[in-house]
């Protein structure tokens, strides 16, 4: 398994994680965490996804 997978699921487990601080500062209301929790689910699930594409690709 080359590292490029193992970096995007290390980089998809913490999108994971950060989704479930979203949904748990919505019941908490709190918008600042609510803004940093949303930015790093697009950040991190946007390299993880991009991440995991390309080393498919390069082992084609």
């Amino acid at each position: 398994m080359s590292l490029h997978i193992v970096l995007g699921i290390i980089f998809l487990v913490v999108a994971i994680v950060a989704v479930v601080s979203f949904v748990r500062q919505l019941k908490y209301r709190n918008f600042l965490a609510l803004i940093f929790s949303a930015l790093t689910v697009l950040a991190f699930g946007f390299f993880s996804i991009g991440t995991i594409i390309s080393a498919i690709k390069e082992s084609l």
